[in-house]
């Protein structure tokens, strides 16, 4: 569906830059673009090459001119570039029912608008809300509670008593609610330790695929509202992950850790157990972290300390090979001083 410039300014909360009637049939990178695309641009560079591109119109922030295009100007180029995109490829409707391979327990729940793909398995006294998506291979333990909007891609599990709310967005082969990895030494062989709670996922959290998150060995292992969790990370029995917190990929989480609001792992952190991550705070990529974090810090490295602190090392590791040098030098001179009398 085509949109003029002026519409789509109108829905950003922009403003054109020439003329308000071109259409736009499309968004496109300036790399791939053609005549009738919308492209966006946030900094010198790519507006370059936005301008300079086949491309009708280009979102873009305060500063920008042209004189060859048409301009959608707005507060954050990247902002709107994620509320304009949905308006041309709009996600897909599928049917409200019940596929005929899916097998339904008789006391499970299912909102007459929700879509229940191939092969799913529902358990007993599962509760499904209103336009629930469950793709196909879905595994959905007894007692589980869907709230409205959950999309759920095909191969996602969820073990019984997991409770989810709404617009939460799972993806492929993610396993919520599995056995927290607990034993205790028992005259040489490893007890199992039972692992009875639950996962909470609050609303508008999205996890992405291959996830795994552990259910509490008692009580809840707890999502919070908003937050976005990347590709292949773990999570362990009890932990506590605050709302609106970006976890990246291969992040791992040891159980009863806690994080603030708005926390940022980045990608391949790995936090001990039991710890109190503050809120705002950040980790930086491949740290390890072994003590809290204080609200608002930023941390790196393994084992994890405070940024200037771990700068700091950095730097002086890098002087490392001279400062070698210079020791193997006087130790040398100190053995072909003559002794003395």
């Amino acid at each position: 569906m085509p949109f003029t410039a002026a519409e789509i300014a109108r829905h950003v909360d922009g403003k054109v830059l020439g003329d308000g009637s071109v259409n736009l049939t499309g968004f496109a990178a300036t790399d791939n673009c053609q005549p009738g695309d919308l492209t966006f641009a946030e900094n010198e560079t790519y507006f370059a090459r936005a301008d300079a591109s086949p491309a009708s119109a280009v979102l873009v922030g305060d500063g920008f001119m042209s004189a060859k295009k048409v301009l959608i100007r707005v507060a954050n180029a990247r902002l709107a570039f994620a509320k304009v995109l949905p308006l041309f490829f709009p996600p897909s409707k599928v049917a409200p029912g019940v596929h005929s391979s899916a097998v339904v327990a008789d006391s499970a729940q299912i909102d007459s608008s929700a879509h229940i793909g191939p092969h799913c398995v529902i358990g007993e006294r599962v509760r499904i809300g209103p336009e629930t998506v469950l793709a196909g291979g879905n595994h959905i333990g007894a007692d589980c509670q869907l709230g409205r909007e959950v999309h759920l891609f095909p191969c996602v599990t969820l073990y019984p008593h997991s409770q989810l709310g709404d617009r939460i967005t799972i993806h492929a082969g993610t396993v919520i609610g599995s056995d927290g990895f607990g034993y205790v030494l028992d005259q040489g062989r490893h007890r199992k330790m039972p692992q009875i709670g639950n996962v909470i996922i609050h609303d508008d959290v999205e996890i992405g695929a291959n996830v795994t998150i552990d259910r509490g060995a008692l009580g809840s292992t707890i999502i919070g509202k908003g937050a976005k969790i990347d590709n292949l990370v773990q999570i362990g029995h009890n932990v506590v992950v605050g709302e609106h917190c970006i976890l990246v990929s291969q992040v791992g989480i040891a159980g009863s850790s806690k994080l603030g609001n708005y926390v940022t792992l980045a990608g391949q952190v790995g936090l001990a157990g039991h710890l109190k991550i503050g809120e705002k705070a950040t980790v930086a990529a491949q740290a390890g972290v072994m003590n809290d974090i204080p609200p608002g810090e930023k941390w790196l490295g393994t084992p994890a300390k405070p940024d200037g602190q771990m700068k700091r090392i950095y730097i002086s590791q890098q002087h490392l090979p001279d400062l070698l040098r210079r020791v193997s030098e006087l130790e040398k001179r100190l053995k072909e001083r003559p002794p003395k009398l």
